[in-house]
């Protein structure tokens, strides 16, 4: 990681690099939350790899430096079946955290949790909105995306599909494999 980017007293995304403007849930989180005054550097991502450091000057960003662009990480894939209660979104978090470029949710023959087309919808936006703040708070430039539900047989058809399993292999295995994706499949 950008040694700026670890420095930086926040680290938020915006729209665009070039004129930052903050959603008013940012804004709030900064200047009310984080108490963040005039000085101060914060890193801002557009989520597509884009960031660029900005100082704090009378509760808005003023870019400095030049505009970086990062290379996409390697591409992973956690295809896992919906959770029940608050584990969805510890999973979205901590898995958003550890570099994961898209999550799948599927909805799996023994899932407790089944989502209607609207509160899959529903639950797609509200956990966008928390695998960005982990993003924010891990100062990662890649937004993951986060997609379904599919069908469990769909997603088990996908070229690389790899099933978690106690007795499978190692995820290093997959590296050495170059017929093997790289999508781990999490039943419930």
């Amino acid at each position: 990681m950008n040694p700026a980017l670890r420095a930086s007293a926040a680290h938020v995304f915006v729209d665009d690099l070039h004129s930052p403007s903050l959603s008013a849930d940012d804004e709030h989180h900064l200047f009310r939350v984080m108490r963040l005054r005039s000085g101060e550097l914060v890193t801002i991502s557009d989520g597509h790899g884009g960031w660029r450091s900005t100082v704090v000057e009378d509760h808005a960003l003023a870019p400095i430096g030049e505009a970086v662009s990062e290379a996409s990480p390697p591409p992973i894939t956690i295809a896992s079946a919906i959770p029940k209660g608050d584990r969805l979104e510890w999973m979205v978090q901590k898995l958003t955290e550890l570099g994961v470029s898209d999550m799948v949710f599927v909805d799996c023959e023994r899932s407790v949790v089944k989502w209607t087309s609207e509160r899959g919808a529903q639950q797609l936006l509200r956990l966008t909105r928390v695998a960005r703040e982990a993003a924010m708070q891990s100062r990662r430039v890649w937004l993951p995306a986060l997609r379904g539900p599919f069908d469990y047989a769909d997603v088990i058809a996908l070229p690389g599909a790899v099933i978690a399993d106690p007795d499978g292999g190692s995820l290093a295995d997959l590296d050495n494999d170059p017929h093997s994706g790289r999508i781990v499949v999490i039943g419930p």
